[in-house]
């Protein structure tokens, strides 16, 4: 591995870097699953620690001077909801992948954060096994969502929208359907472009084209809204 630094303390906030790996930012304020969750990237060599904090605030130090692959965030933080965070870094344009972490059961939560910006969630009494394979998930562009909540998102578009959202998806072209289905298979950007002979700057032209078109915000309201509609 390439460490870029070993540990460094920084207003409370322990940050590691390893220049090749996923790296990943935890937000959660129990400190016995912040922990957990840190021991869990250590286990990993693929995985790398890019900053774990307990606060909104602490976030956004890390964030201040460093981008992470994929964030975990609790919502229940003692300075604000995680949702401001998610909400915020798809306003300012990050390419963090989110993942909530919470607690079975907590749907209606998960289902307000997906809709914030968040890819699918991890449960807070996760094995290693499921941790890892939620978060190299999420960093491909792939979306760790139950048949549980994935039902719950696609009451949102019924029935009042339904008839709007036909006629738009109605207008996908083939090339936009082929792109549609590459990502809902978990390819990234890059790897779709690469498997249609097109550039990553098409790719990204054409799912914005997508998401106008079947009046969505992200990849997961984009994948269940075409299976909804059949084109999946």
């Amino acid at each position: 591995m390439h460490w870029l630094c070993l540990l460094i303390p920084y207003f409370g906030v322990i940050e590691i870097m390893n220049t090749t790996s996923i790296k990943v930012l935890l937000v959660e304020d129990d400190e016995a699953m912040r922990l957990e969750f840190e021991a869990m990237v250590a286990t990993h060599d693929n995985l790398s620690l890019a900053g774990s904090v307990a606060s909104l605030a602490d976030a956004w130090k890390v964030l201040s001077h460093t981008i992470p692959d994929v964030a975990i965030i609790d919502l229940g933080l003692h300075d604000g909801d995680g949702i401001e965070l998610i909400e915020s870094l798809q306003q300012r344009g990050y390419p963090t992948a989110v993942l909530v972490a919470t607690i079975f059961g907590d749907e209606a939560h998960v289902i307000r954060a997906i809709e914030a910006g968040a890819r699918g969630y991890l449960l807070k009494d996760t094995s290693i096994e499921e941790f890892s394979r939620a978060v190299e998930l999420v960093h491909g562009g792939g979306a760790p969502l139950s048949p549980q909540i994935a039902r719950h998102l696609l009451k949102r578009f019924e029935p009042a929208e339904k008839s709007t959202i036909t006629a738009r998806s109605q207008l996908l072209t083939m090339r936009e359907v082929d792109i549609l289905k590459h990502i809902s298979q978990g390819f990234t950007v890059a790897e779709s472009a690469r498997m249609l002979n097109i550039s990553t700057h098409t790719v990204a032209t054409h799912i914005k084209n997508i998401y106008s078109k079947l009046a969505v915000h992200n990849r997961v309201e984009a994948i269940i809204q075409a299976r909804n509609q059949g084109l999946l």
